[in-house]
């Protein structure tokens, strides 16, 4: 279970991870581990018995678990039917962690928009989106992502692109897509070339916000006198970039190269370095923020979530 890369800001929402950039992620993982060799085990103990509703798997995972990371129901459900059961226990392990993920998931979410005292105003709209969804459930869970943070600029919001944080260096990425069958055409002029059946059209160098977040990195690590390696990543996941050369720095990583680009992400095993960490801390001492108070009742129920955990 080493996938699930941790959200520790998202846009201008207040995260759990600016409190204490050191404590969160290591025990982000170790939480992760210990309550998935819980459920796992539950869910082999149920395999080989009757057959269990799957939130009855879930509550005899929680009595083995600091982590309260579903609520116990009031009344327990009847155990279904054989036939019922099929279809909401997970057949296979890999179904499993399916699951698992997806709750881990939501919990993500809620780190990244709220802490004890307060909580930010979130757009639905990013519970559903797939991308990332799709960062944080492919990437190992010693990545530290900043999905699309807003700075603090010289008392100016500047809002940047994707930033990884990883155990050996940064990435900062651009994401650009279009329909099935566009091709990128890379210039090095302001614009790119969208090409689709013989039509053209033109698409922002996205090189641009490339090296604008970058250099707000780099002025930022400075300040710290940190030097952490920077990349950046232009990424098209579905669709081909026809280059020349890439600019300086920088990996042009469209549908043909992406496998191979995803595959070496994935190969990173290093542990959280404390380097890292430094670098997280600093960027997020100049992130915007925006959130209100909690209402003390919302205070107390979210304690008793996390109860033994001290959040």
């Amino acid at each position: 279970m080493e996938t699930l890369a941790q959200l520790i800001k998202l846009q201008d929402y207040i995260s759990r991870y600016e409190w204490n950039p050191y404590r969160y992620p290591s025990q982000f993982i170790r939480l992760k581990k210990e309550n998935w060799l819980h459920l796992k085990e539950a869910w082999e103990k149920e395999k080989n018995s009757l057959p269990l509703h799957e939130t009855e798997i879930v509550d005899q995972a929680e009595q083995h678990s600091r982590w309260k990371m579903w609520k116990r129901k009031e009344k327990k459900e009847e155990v279904p039917h054989e036939e019922d059961a099929k279809l909401v226990l997970p057949e296979t392990e890999q179904g499993l962690k399916q699951y698992y993920l997806n709750k881990l998931l939501h919990l993500q979410m809620k780190w990244a928009t709220s802490t004890v005292t307060e909580v930010s105003f979130v757009d639905k709209n990013w519970h559903n989106d797939m991308e990332i969804k799709y960062f944080l459930q492919r990437f190992p869970d010693t990545y530290l992502i900043l999905y699309y943070p807003i700075f603090e600029i010289k008392k100016a919001p500047v809002e940047c692109e994707i930033i990884l944080i990883t155990p050996i260096g940064i990435e900062i990425i651009s994401q650009i897509k279009e329909e099935i069958g566009s091709t990128f055409i890379a210039q090095d002029a302001r614009t790119w070339i969208v090409e689709k059946g013989g039509h053209r059209g033109k698409l922002l160098n996205p090189h641009i916000a490339l090296k604008r977040t970058e250099n707000i990195i780099k002025g930022i690590l400075s300040h710290y006198d940190l030097n952490f390696p920077i990349t950046k990543v232009i990424l098209a996941k579905s669709n081909p970039v026809q280059f020349v050369t890439e600019p300086f720095q920088t990996k042009i990583i469209g549908s043909h190269q992406y496998q191979d680009w995803f595959a070496q992400k994935r190969k990173i095993t290093s542990p959280l370095k404390n380097e890292q960490l430094k670098v997280a801390e600093c960027l997020l001492k100049h992130v915007q923020t925006t959130a209100v108070k909690r209402p003390e009742w919302e205070e107390e129920r979210d304690s008793f979530e996390f109860v033994d955990e001290e959040f």
